[in-house]
């Protein structure tokens, strides 16, 4: 099912362009990250989504329906900052929130514990870290169980205990079924949460894809023989790379459709003997920075 269509999405600030003609198209079950330096127009993307501001030309529909002032409440969403009341306790602010979304105090429970905060639920909000704030508001943009859950810099700030929380929060409800949408800086954790992503600069969309396929393409093998002009004559006849150099005493090939059996099979058959045969996985931000170059 296509949770979200935008065609041609734009957003002038005065003679600033925020945001230039965006198509976007994100499937259900997605862990979708919007990528993208300061200022590329991941925010705005997700103010006009939100309808917190209007766009400038462009339209955009959710889960495939024309009217859309119904849909905000199949959304939750966290754009700024946790906002709670100090002195009430975790639960005591989300009987609050419950309230203005007409939310029934038997949702509190269930969305605490998927936090992990159940425990705490009788403690000021004061009283919490950076990141059990940060979890109070998942928990806050849950309580109407809604389809998708849209995190504006889920771990700004966060020190690595909170982000690996939070991270592993993510993945717990994307496990219950529900469509993530987030905007972050951290390339890591984009790489390690999300199921597919797309590159923001200077209001275009520079790249969309899957975080799976980004980083196949990237993968690279190590090899390494005690007679390396013989490996390289063979390799050279072995096949379609799409690289072969030489760092230091070994040979770096770029390949996507190789395994390092089917590469170590045909070097044995050839006569030639491997001292090493690594494959390294690519990393996102290799492939963002590639991105951003090759439209600088």
């Amino acid at each position: 099912m296509q949770i979200l269509d935008t065609k041609q999405l734009t957003k002038f600030y005065g003679k600033i362009h925020a945001l230039d003609g965006l198509d976007l198209s994100i499937e259900e079950g997605m862990v979708f990250g919007f990528l993208g330096p300061n200022g590329s127009g991941k925010t705005t993307t997700l103010a006009l989504l939100l309808q917190v501001v209007q766009p400038t030309s462009g339209t955009f529909s959710w889960f495939g329906e024309n009217e859309q002032k119904n849909v905000r409440k199949k959304i939750g969403a966290i754009l700024e900052t946790p906002c709670f009341y100090p002195y009430l306790t975790g639960y005591q602010n989300l009987a609050i929130a419950g309230r203005i979304k007409d939310v029934d105090r038997s949702a509190i429970e269930p969305v605490l514990k998927l936090v992990d905060l159940w425990d705490r639920k009788n403690d000021p909000f004061k009283t919490y870290s950076l990141g059990m704030k940060q979890r109070l508001a998942i928990a806050s943009a849950l309580l109407s169980d809604p389809s998708v859950l849209i995190l504006d810099e889920p771990t700004n700030g966060l020190d690595p205990q909170g982000i690996v929380e939070i991270r592993n929060l993510i993945r717990r409800i994307a496990g219950i079924g529900k469509t993530i949408i987030l905007a972050s800086h951290l390339l890591d954790e984009v790489q390690r949460v999300c199921s597919h992503f797309m590159v923001l600069g200077k209001g275009q969309k520079l790249y969309q894809g899957s975080v799976k396929d980004a980083l196949t393409n990237q993968s690279t093998i190590e090899l390494a023989s005690r007679n390396m002009p013989q490996l390289t004559r063979v390799l050279t006849g072995f096949g379609n790379f799409q690289k072969i150099e030489q760092k230091d005493d070994r040979l770096i090939v770029s390949a996507s459709d190789i395994t390092t059996e089917q590469l170590n099979q045909y070097l044995i058959s050839h006569g030639v003997v491997l001292t090493l045969l690594r494959e390294k996985s690519g990393n996102l931000e290799e492939q963002f920075l590639r991105i951003l170059a090759e439209h600088d």
